[in-house]
């Protein structure tokens, strides 16, 4: 891919759409921890300091592509809420399948938990005030929606749904890291089945932690 110099805001609008697509492709092929901003510029087709032009960091990138993705997967979830809840069910009830809809939901995007994981000791590193604090606020906005969702359904929660709600996207980051073990540990665990017990899949893991959390808070 080769780029012209972009002249116009439409051009550069085109130009940072191109940075994030391909930095999400890539995301497909590596964790974020290998994403670089060299291998990221040679694949767009642009030299390290034009990608720079359009974002200060590799860091900032992959905050814009999270804040994406989270939207994203708040759209999905909405519908998934609204299909697999029955509002008329009891408390237990209702909880246990809103566990369930999380967790399937979220172990089915496994480049977002992987975002979660790195937010808080990666990716809001090496970032400017002006870029975090526009990420932040942006991450107030979609933890409001997250909370409304789940006060649609748990309407219990009360004023712990924005404390679960951002517990759980924090749950489903640190879950993710042992969800997908480096070959090396994978061996291992083949090697020594009782040490497979550190390995720990990202959707029963998250649907137990999240079901206990949703019982342990909720009135009885």
């Amino acid at each position: 891919m080769t780029f012209q110099r972009a002249r116009t805001e439409e051009q550069r609008e085109i130009r940072r759409r191109a940075i994030l697509d391909m930095a999400s492709a890539m995301l497909d092929e590596m964790p974020v921890a290998a994403v670089t901003l060299n291998e990221l510029s040679r694949r767009v087709g642009l030299a390290k300091p034009n990608v720079l032009r359009y974002f200060e960091s590799r860091e900032a990138v992959l905050l814009e592509l999270l804040d994406l993705f989270l939207r994203e997967w708040l759209a999905e979830l909405a519908t998934d809420l609204a299909a697999g809840v029955d509002d008329k069910q009891p408390m237990p009830v209702r909880a246990k399948a809103v566990a369930e809809i999380l967790s399937r939901s979220l172990a089915g995007r496994v480049v977002l938990c992987d975002l979660f994981g790195a937010q808080g000791s990666v990716l809001e590193h090496n970032v400017s005030v002006e870029v975090v604090a526009r990420y932040k606020r942006a991450s107030l906005e979609r933890l409001t929606t997250m909370t409304d969702l789940l006060g649609q359904h748990l309407p219990e929660l009360g004023d712990t749904a924005a404390l679960f709600s951002l517990q759980t996207m924090v749950l489903a980051g640190s879950l993710s890291a042992y969800s997908t073990p480096p070959p090396s540990l994978r061996a291992a665990y083949e090697a020594e089945p009782d040490l497979a017990r550190f390995h720990l899949p990202l959707q029963e893991s998250l649907r137990l932690s999240l079901t206990a959390t949703l019982l342990g808070v909720l009135p009885r």
